[in-house]
């Protein structure tokens, strides 16, 4: 457990007070070397500084993508009902998601430790890394529910014990992602403000979180007024496209209603020098398959 002195000490407290408020972000964007040679050139550099995400066009192509929908398939035909790694959706029996999809499938493995993205993570967070969560996020047609707007950090920071905002996420479309069907929307600018929200946490509340989070969610004044200020960002493209963004980015998701399924895979890179300690918010850590605890580099 985390001791009262360690929770004092968080640059980025939350769930603590009884009212929310906007934090301004003690850590850097861009943690490597801007001028060293990498794969994202200076404008990428710059946009995710500025806004909190960049967007990689086909990052894979046709024919790696297309077999991927159905080794989801297998991997999840493969699970017990009760396996936690499988999460469904809250108001029918359709997959939500699968989390630790890297250690499920030898596929997702080698995709998920490509040099094309973790050269890209290297370059941003400024040193080697590991995935810390992958996990594939479906929308099915008709029954799609939203994720509610939220920052990764927050929850990382307080139920797994990330120290600092030295993470990014890589959203990989494998389904093409549509202005109607429930794709990710980002908040531009919020990844330079911390929203510290209000609840108190309860033990396991990975469980229900998962499929509808209600706690560590931010007010509504907050996503207003950082709203007004930067704007809203819907990532759209075909399969293979991405958008890798910072930890605290502010994101969410609507609901799709339409005929036309979403899936994503999501990969979360931490720097190996910013290694889960003890969660910030005091309970116990969730489980490996959402937060590993061993930074073994990729």
């Amino acid at each position: 457990m985390t001791s009262t002195a360690a929770r004092a000490r968080s640059p980025y407290p939350s769930r603590t007070a009884s009212r929310p408020a906007v934090l301004p972000r003690v850590d850097p964007v861009i943690w490597g070397d801007r001028t060293a040679p990498g794969p994202l050139d200076a404008a990428s550099l710059e946009h995710y500084d500025t806004n909190g995400f960049v967007s990689l066009d086909a990052l894979l192509t046709d024919h790696e993508v297309e077999s991927l929908p159905a080794e989801i398939d297998r991997v999840v035909a493969s699970l017990a009902p009760d396996d936690e790694r499988l999460v469904i959706e809250p108001e029918s029996n359709q997959v939500r998601s699968v989390f630790a999809i890297h250690e499920l499938s030898p596929t997702f493995s080698a995709l998920l430790t490509d040099p094309r993205l973790v050269e890209r993570a290297r370059q941003v967070l400024g040193d080697d890394v590991y995935i810390h969560q992958s996990r594939v996020n479906r929308k099915p047609g008709f029954h799609g529910k939203e994720f509610s707007w939220h920052s990764d950090f927050e929850t990382w920071h307080i139920e797994d014990g990330m120290p600092r905002m030295r993470a990014l996420s890589v959203s990989i479309a494998l389904s093409e992602n549509r202005i109607d069907n429930g794709s990710l929307m980002i908040l531009r600018g919020s990844h330079r403000h911390f929203v510290s929200c209000v609840g108190e946490t309860p033990e396991d509340h990975y469980r229900a979180s998962l499929r509808s989070q209600e706690i560590g969610v931010p007010d509504e004044g907050s996503i207003g007024e950082l709203a007004r200020a930067g704007g809203i960002a819907t990532c759209l493209g075909p399969a293979g496209s991405a958008t890798m963004f910072d930890a605290n980015c502010m994101h969410g998701s609507n609901g799709n209603i339409t005929p036309y399924g979403r899936s994503n895979v999501f990969v979360v890179y931490n720097a190996v020098s910013n290694a889960l300690t003890d969660p910030f918010g005091g309970l116990a850590p969730r489980p490996e398959f959402l937060a590993t605890r061993r930074p073994v580099g990729t």
